[in-house]
């Protein structure tokens, strides 16, 4: 027999089930399978962001019906609903990427729209590819009532350990003439085995990973295969902690605090992850109405390590890290060293000390994971830089292994479409800074990622003698000398929009400063002769988006105050 649950647990649903004048509504439902017993029940939605577009989110209605189980099993009433994703990788290079960013709004606002309108008492969101997973944790912290998220899981690794980006970076071979038409396609054919999320610490890793830190999925619920038991288990599980959730009165902005995003940017500098856990880390913070600035980055990046061997500019895939026990061994290393504050609550309803309590250390000789004495870098891959060029500030992923500094003069372009065809005919040479403008959330519209220009300047094996900056954004797959998020974006007359073929840049990760050797007086003379571009698009979702969107070094968000 199903418990009946107190009355708090259903603040929601209850104003839309209970009573005669909601004899409508209760009709209607009835129609989509409830009973009499159900409309005394919590009621949870099921947030689904399954999509045959895409590998990250191809088995995910699968991991939708488990956690609906979990939920019912508990003793709640869940129902699911879908909202959309686009995938990076298929639109990359294309005018296509310019939704990319955009659709991690459409995602928030449509998880709030219908968990708002139907009255749902508490909600799990499932998210795979990359903007998902912010899109769903903005949209639970506006909410505010008791939530879980789960990732949809790591994808396998392709044959000799390939991968997405293996395919762009083999573009870039295959223009330089290292690599064959043949061997092109056997690597297109073999690197994307099946369902889940791009297989190194990209953007969809990264944000798991973090969102795991943050308090909001269940312990190990980032790393997991997407195909895994596992992965199967932690959804079924998911369902069952929101209804705990609900019993306990604890809500998503109770958890996402201020020293749970410290928390969430610690394990993503550990990790080596992708420099967009900055971008949506920013627009979580926001939502959750926390303040977290660019600098906050800065400061806990000056004492936390990169421990992880992880690509792109390591040697391991998630899956490796899976096999070794996933982040919470990592994370229990973090907090007995001080880094990590124990003291945060969790989606199980009890601390992050608690959850770490028993769990075992790595095993010996596993070479993934450094020791914190024996760091890949003994502070943060994520540098926020400032100078003439970024006066709101910049993002660079610099691991070391790139240098830490950079002098060249600018080969400009003023979209990803021109620079790539420069990269790949040549004309971008070592010692150039390669500036890509035009491409920020209003100019863009969309801040679109360069993985295309990345992937063929490492392609053409120009990694370490070439750099590259951009108003517009990386790829967790991107490496090499880069830094983006340039703000005020070119669109707006910041100084990327005023540099020249040719200028002098200086990017300087230990100072933190990136400059143009360009004379205040000559950039002045610069800006009165700039003429604003006209909007990309005048009408629809990118008109919409441009028109409302924050800087970059505000998260990039639509809804400021």
């Amino acid at each position: 027999m199903t418990k009946k649950l107190v009355p708090e647990m259903r603040s929601f649903s209850r104003l839309v089930v209970d009573g005669i004048k909601q004899s409508a509504g209760r009709a209607m439902l009835r129609a989509v399978g409830f009973s009499d017993a159900d409309f005394a029940k919590s009621q949870v939605g099921i947030a689904s962001t399954w999509s045959n577009l895409t590998p990250c989110n191809m088995h995910i209605d699968e991991l939708a019906r488990l956690a609906a189980a979990g939920v019912e099993q508990a003793g709640a009433k869940p129902v699911t609903f879908n909202t959309i994703t686009v995938s990076d990788g298929i639109s990359m290079g294309t005018p296509g990427m310019r939704y990319s960013l955009v659709s991690r709004e459409v995602i928030a606002d449509s998880i709030e729209t219908v968990v708002g309108a139907q009255g749902f008492d508490g909600v799990v969101a499932i998210g795979g590819c990359d903007k998902n997973m912010p899109g769903c944790l903005i949209a639970l912290a506006r909410l505010d009532r008791p939530a879980v998220f789960v990732y949809g899981g790591t994808i396998r690794p392709g044959v000799n350990k390939s991968d997405v980006i293996s395919v762009f970076e083999a573009i870039g071979g295959y223009a330089k003439g290292t690599v064959t038409e043949q061997q092109l396609k056997y690597v297109e054919r073999t690197a994307i085995p099946g369902p889940g999320s791009c297989a190194g610490m990209y953007t969809a890793n990264t944000m798991a990973s973090a969102i795991e830190a943050l308090g909001m999925s269940l312990p190990n619920s980032s790393a997991q295969e997407a195909i895994s038991a596992d992965k199967r288990d932690d959804c079924t599980r998911a369902g069952a902690a929101v209804v705990n959730l609900l019993k306990l009165g604890l809500r998503p902005r109770q958890i996402m605090t201020r020293k749970a995003f410290e928390n969430a940017i610690t394990v993503s500098i550990a990790l080596g992850g992708s420099t967009n856990a900055v971008l949506h880390l920013l627009a979580i913070a926001s939502a959750a109405e926390v303040k977290l600035k660019l600098d906050d980055f800065t400061r806990i990046g000056k004492r936390v390590p990169v421990l992880a061997d992880l690509r792109p500019s390591g040697r391991f895939s998630m899956s490796d890290l899976v096999a070794i026990g996933g982040i919470q061994p990592l994370m229990k290393t973090l907090l007995d060293a001080g880094l990590l504050h124990g003291e945060c609550l969790t989606v199980t309803g009890t601390t992050l000390a608690k959850n770490l309590e028993d769990v075992a250390p790595y095993p010996e000789g596993q070479e993934i994971i450094r020791p914190l004495a024996q760091p890949i870098k003994k502070n943060s891959h994520l540098i926020i830089m400032y100078g003439n060029l970024a006066p709101e500030g910049a993002v660079a992923k610099i691991t070391g292994k790139e240098g830490l500094s950079f002098k060249g003069k600018a080969r400009v372009f003023d979209s990803e479409e021109t620079a790539l065809k420069g990269i790949l005919s040549g004309k971008v040479r070592a010692g150039d800074v390669v500036v890509i403008r035009y491409e920020g959330p209003r100019g863009g519209p969309g801040m679109r990622e360069m993985l295309s220009p990345t992937g063929a300047i490492m392609g053409r094996g120009l990694g370490s003698e070439v750099a590259l900056i951009t108003d517009g954004r990386f790829s967790g797959g991107s490496h090499g000398f880069v830094v983006g998020h340039i703000s005020p974006e070119a669109a707006l007359g910041g100084p990327i929009g005023l540099i020249k073929s040719g200028d002098e840049i200086t990017i300087d990760a230990e100072r933190r400063e990136i400059s143009v050797a360009v004379s205040i007086v000559e950039l002045n003379r610069r800006r009165k002769a700039w003429k604003a571009p006209l909007p990309f698009a005048k009408r629809g979702a990118l008109a919409k988006y441009s028109k409302s969107v924050s800087s970059a070094s505000l998260g990039a968000v639509t809804d400021l105050e």
